[in-house]
């Protein structure tokens, strides 16, 4: 079955070849039989008819992209301590704060997928934490993950005790730790290769409705 962001990428024609501009990734015409394999393997597991471009720079070393595509299963496309939504927010916001058009535009998309408003996603965009489009429990969950992205060093029990406070589990807060911080990985990959934003924005809503990537605002 397809994830539901998938469905919508199935039914649209994304099958330019990707372009990276600093560093060659590793598309199907050219790629070995151990990575033709594990494309296949997400085309079966994820139903995406395109492998899309951060797979393939994963791709450069077959076992790191085998081991992303586990993470994407059992970590950011599906529903766990915290639901599709808040992840895809998370994912949002980190990738708008490392300015990672790719990243940041890929995740609204799928944010506006799982029922996030223009909003909702214009919030996240900017890491504005005072937007009345997030809840209180979601503004102190983003403030939280903003302080992971700039300044890790400095988090504190404190920081754990007030997302408590606010409602967050251990494992909500955990998991929002691991999303952050493997956005922070996937972010760099993506930026030191090159990849540019695939405008899924563009596609998924009316002109009226597109956010621009957000920075650190």
């Amino acid at each position: 079955m397809l994830i539901p962001e998938y469905q919508q990428l199935a039914e649209r024609d994304l099958s330019t070849p990707v372009q990276a501009a600093n560093l060659p990734v590793v598309d199907e015409t050219n790629a070995p039989p151990e990575v033709a394999q594990l494309y296949a393997r997400f085309r079966e597991v994820f139903g995406r008819p395109q492998i899309p471009g951060i797979l393939q720079c994963f791709a450069t070393h077959p076992p790191l992209l085998e081991h992303m595509m586990g993470l994407a299963q059992s970590m950011l496309f599906t529903e766990g301590a915290l639901g599709r939504l808040q992840k895809e927010m998370i994912a949002t916001a980190v990738s708008s704060r490392n300015r990672c058009a790719y990243c940041a535009d890929s995740h609204g998309f799928f944010l506006r997928v799982h029922g996030g408003s223009p909003e909702l996603l214009a919030a996240a965009m900017a890491c504005n934490t005072g937007s009345p489009s997030f809840h209180p429990a979601q503004s102190a969950l983003i403030c939280f993950v903003q302080k992971i992205t700039d300044d890790s060093a400095s988090i504190t029990s404190d920081d754990i005790e007030k997302l408590r406070a606010m409602g967050w589990t251990d494992q909500q807060i955990a998991e929002a730790i691991h999303v952050a911080a493997l956005f922070a990985c996937f972010n760099r990959v993506v930026n030191a290769f090159g990849l540019p934003s695939q405008d899924l924005l563009g596609i998924y809503a009316p002109k009226s409705e597109s956010v621009a990537g957000g920075g650190n605002q």
